[in-house]
């Protein structure tokens, strides 16, 4: 099992000292790597997991802010939780993202997209809300595209996205591609991380019968398209004050990585919170 920590500016602020202090402590307890969210735009009267938020709240671009952690840290993995594909372009994106892993030297794999729930958010983009998912599907495609390709170029033809004999370089870093998690709690999720995710990482509110049939669906799309489902991650999130019961049920639903956030408002108080968890599940269990 591997451990995670995520940072939300929106909770915790945007303070560049605290994000890095935040960070080279969760790499010195141990943790595998670090996730932050992404919202482009808020609106008054938005909603969030069913929660209205105050629009004022400060969401940093998280491709950006992790470059920044990368310059602070040596270990710690890059993650999203999730990065709204969506509303990226792809092409733009794949060179952004080959950026940051090659300047980590590696480290910028654990990323996760999602579709994003907010229509508002998708019109000021220019992005139709309903094509989202097709969108989102073309785009990984694309981004694999042109991180594999050679000197000779890459063409796509696509519904959203289409080019001839391009070339980009830099490529990830020692590698051919990067690994893309896909996020979202819907049967839809499911499939395209079965069809063309590296993981899968389910969000959302859902009951353990509802959780089982999302991630055997992944799973069953992966051998069915002819790929090894075995070769799937499984991302959770848990609750900072996670019990050992809590870990053995996780361990036995075939999960491979969780993800938890510190929720005190002090700093000292947050890496007090990522020590004592990593007492208990990574620094005594390796």
């Amino acid at each position: 099992m591997r451990f995670a920590v995520s940072y939300s500016s929106a909770h915790f602020g945007g303070d560049p000292d605290q994000i890095v202090a935040y960070a080279r402590h969760a790499e010195a307890c141990g943790f595998e790597g670090l996730y932050l969210p992404e919202h482009l735009v808020l609106y008054p009267g938005a909603k969030l997991h069913d929660f209205e938020v105050p629009p004022t709240l400060p969401f940093l671009d998280p491709l950006d802010t992790l470059a920044y952690v990368a310059a602070a840290t040596e270990r710690l993995l890059l993650g999203t939780g999730v990065l709204l594909l969506p509303y990226r372009h792809p092409v733009v994106l794949a060179k952004q993202l080959a950026t940051i892993d090659t300047l980590s030297k590696g480290r910028m794999r654990l990323l996760t997209i999602g579709l994003g729930t907010l229509p508002e958010e998708a019109a000021a983009t220019g992005v139709d809300f309903r094509t989202r998912g097709r969108r989102a599907d073309e785009a990984i495609d694309v981004l694999r595209l042109l991180w594999s390709g050679t000197e000779e170029g890459v063409s796509f033809r696509g519904e959203f996205f289409s080019f001839d004999n391009l070339v980009q370089f830099p490529k990830p870093y020692q590698s051919a591609t990067l690994p893309i998690h896909v996020g979202g709690s819907s049967a839809a999720a499911a499939r395209r991380a079965g069809l063309r995710g590296d993981g899968y990482f389910p969000g959302g509110a859902l009951v353990p019968q509802e959780r089982a049939a999302q991630w055997k669906l992944a799973r069953s799309t992966a051998q069915e398209s002819g790929r090894d489902p075995d070769d799937l991650e499984y991302t959770r999130w848990s609750g900072i004050d996670m019990t050992d019961e809590r870990l053995e049920a996780f361990a036995a639903q075939g999960v491979t990585r969780i993800v938890v956030s510190a929720t005190a408002q002090d700093p000292n108080e947050q890496y007090d919170e990522l020590s004592r968890f990593a007492e208990r599940f990574i620094l005594g269990r390796s």
